[in-house]
């Protein structure tokens, strides 16, 4: 069948997905070694489900026992130098594994003495924290990268250069013993909020996102899409579309989701007429969107439901309206690209039937759907995610043909592991960070010095808030972006009457779709890689589908009705409707074809038109939508013109 017989060749993909995602370019052992790596990870993971079975330990001792497995598999997994050989142990790495693991354990064996001395660093506290801290941003430079290392070197300079910064930005400055105390033996710094919420709830969500890995469930959402959509205009674009979005359900990496569901959907797209620049582009628009799709979303998710110290049902909720706008404008995109190309879909016959698939395969779905029951009913995310958890692997069991065998079991809990080594990484280094803001107080200064350029305008303001989230995003990951993000630009725009939870989700969503923002877009990148396109023509293509996710957050800014914590039902669904018809007149006018190709002219209206529908208020959608109607109709009677000469 097509939807069988078009696949990347797996081990092309894996070398796109280690050229492109740091975090999957690790080491290759074999033999003894690799058993030590695994029994490290397993016990990783089952410390992790135990504490989450029968309670967490006490806050700072359960993240320094997850710092400690973290930075042990890092420094074992990740070397130091790229050209070193991936299937040989260099003996440095183990040495950095043991005091990795070494300076977490400090915390706990002296946990008692240095609760008492509370404020007071001895000699050898100085040590093992300084130590730890260069441990920190050393396991950053190799699984997040140089951007990041560089924010967090430029904090810990500030902190001592306070007395020589100039104006608003002066402090007293830091000494060592002061800084070195607050990062590593408070819950201010390393092992703050974010550690805390990697140590518990990410965890466990990620574990979960494995095990569903394990069962199938990639496979089984693209044969659903292929059902639903693959005959469709344009089938196999509008299949990675939706495909994509369902896999967003658990994964939140935007890179690997190009590669997992690209390497199948990218070469059907090929095949069908799409360009290469726009097939790698689609399917980067669309995994990108996995990281704003409910219930899991990306890990910062979990750390916005800490900072804005609301449920994570609340999150989830809010989410749901500006992901379906998002995925909705990569739809028309692809629709409209198909038309103008005249680009028809996957004959029926050769597309699989929606009843087998569910019959067959339909229950490996189940533990997604009772995680979302679990969160609506009141649970915690964490006792949400341990019950999927078990579910998935009985459900799996359900079928002979999805049952995982007790190896594959062993080994889910080896790879959720692996798989949570980045965001610990990045939450520990933004850690760092937040200990220097709340030491310093630079956050409220930046956050003021936001306001005077802005004017104290909300737009500009939110616009300079854009710029940069996107351009720390280029370099830095989804929830480092997010914890400088929120620290310091979020309270500028709290500052002018914006909902918190709105503040918060604007942030999140541009340091997101800077995956896809040229120059540095990773996830168009990969996608270029399968489809063998231009990188940066690739990268502008996915812009231009991804619209709405520049859109969406300066409306539910304007209008939070969008996030649904304001408002009736009724405002919530005007709303809806508008943005999707301004989401049709934008997509049709950066594509160029509505009911026929657009002159340049009908572009500008389009992209006007739209813009009106998405602005908030009554005259402005009325005015949009009569400008759409416009155009919409000259082009239908232009079109049957043609048809009629």
């Amino acid at each position: 069948m097509f939807f069988m017989t078009e696949k990347l060749d797996p081990k092309s993909a894996d070398d796109i997905l280690k050229k492109y995602d740091k975090e999957s370019d690790t080491m290759m052992y074999k033999g003894v070694m690799a058993k030590i790596v695994s029994a490290i990870a397993i016990t990783f993971s089952v410390f992790q489900l135990y504490t989450a079975t029968f309670g967490v330990l006490d806050a700072q001792l359960q993240r320094a026992v997850h710092l400690g497995f973290g930075l042990a598999l890092v420094y074992l997994l990740y070397p130091t130098r790229k050209s070193w050989s991936r299937y040989k142990v260099h003996p440095f790495d183990v040495l950095l594994a043991v005091f990795g693991a070494a300076t977490p354990a400090y915390i706990v064996m002296e946990y008692q003495h240095l609760v008492l001395r509370s404020g007071t660093v001895s000699g050898i506290d100085l040590v093992v924290g300084l130590l730890g801290i260069l441990l920190v941003i050393e396991a950053t430079r190799r699984i997040v990268g140089l951007p990041m290392v560089c924010v967090v070197l430029a904090f810990l300079i500030y902190a001592f250069a306070g007395p020589y910064m100039p104006g608003v930005l002066a402090h007293r400055g830091l000494t060592i013993e002061q800084l070195v105390g607050h990062l590593y033996f408070t819950t201010e710094g390393i092992f703050g909020i974010p550690l805390g919420v990697s140590s518990t709830f990410i965890f466990l969500f990620i574990l979960f996102g494995a095990y569903l890995e394990s069962t199938g469930l990639g496979k089984f959402f693209i044969d659903l899409a292929n059902a639903i959509a693959g005959w469709a205009s344009g089938g196999p674009a509008k299949v990675a579309v939706l495909s994509s979005g369902l896999m967003g359900t658990v994964s939140g990496s935007s890179v690997a989701n190009v590669v997992g569901t690209g390497s199948l959907t990218i070469p059907m797209m090929k095949k069908l007429g799409y360009h290469k620049d726009f097939a790698g582009a689609v399917e980067a628009a669309a995994s990108t969107g996995g990281q704003l799709m409910p219930p899991v979303m990306g890990a910062a998710a979990f750390l916005m439901a800490e900072f804005v110290g609301v449920p994570y049902i609340d999150i989830v909720k809010a989410a749901i309206v500006p992901a379906f706008l998002y995925f909705a404008g990569i739809w028309l995109g692809v629709h409209f690209e198909a038309k103008r190309g005249n680009l028809k879909g996957i004959p029926r016959n050769q597309l699989p039937k929606i009843g087998t698939i569910l019959r067959e395969r339909g229950h490996l779905a189940l533990p997604l759907i009772v995680i979302v029951y679990l969160l609506v009913s009141g649970y915690t995310p964490m006792r949400a995610a341990l019950v999927a958890i078990v579910l998935s692997i009985l459900c799996s069991a359900l079928r002979k043909s999805t049952r995982m065998k007790p190896i594959e079991i062993v080994r889910g809990l080896d790879r959720g592991a692996r798989n949570v080594l980045s965001v610990l990484v990045a939450c520990a280094s933004a850690g760092i960070i937040i200990g220097v803001v709340t030491k310093t107080g630079v956050g409220l200064k930046l956050a003021s010095g936001l306001l005077d350029l802005s004017g104290g305008l909300l737009l500009p303001t939110m616009f300079f808030t854009m710029i940069t989230a996107i351009i720390l995003g280029m370099g830095v990951p989804t929830t480092a972006n997010y914890v400088i993000t929120s620290t310091i630009a979020a309270p500028a725009l709290v500052q002018m009457g914006v909902p918190v939870l709105c503040a918060h989700m604007f942030v999140f969503y541009f340091g997101i779709i800077a995956d896809v923002t040229p120059p540095v877009a990773l996830a168009a990148f990969a996608g270029s890689g399968i489809s063998g396109g231009n990188p940066l023509r690739t990268g502008i293509n996915a812009s231009k589908l991804a619209i709405a996710a520049f859109i969406i957050p300066y409306m539910f800014v304007l209008s939070p009705v969008l996030l649904m914590i304001e408002g009736t039902a009724f405002d919530l669904l005007l709303t809806i409707l508008t943005a999707l018809i301004g989401m049709v007149a934008l997509s049709s006018a950066l594509i160029g074809y509505l009911a026929d190709d657009c002159s340049t002219i009908e572009r500008l209206v389009l992209i006007a038109g739209g813009l009106m529908m998405i602005k908030p208020g009554f005259l402005t959608d009325i005015a949009g939508f009569a400008l759409f109607v416009v155009i919409l109709f000259l082009q239908l009677k232009r079109r049957k013109s043609a048809v009629q000469a």
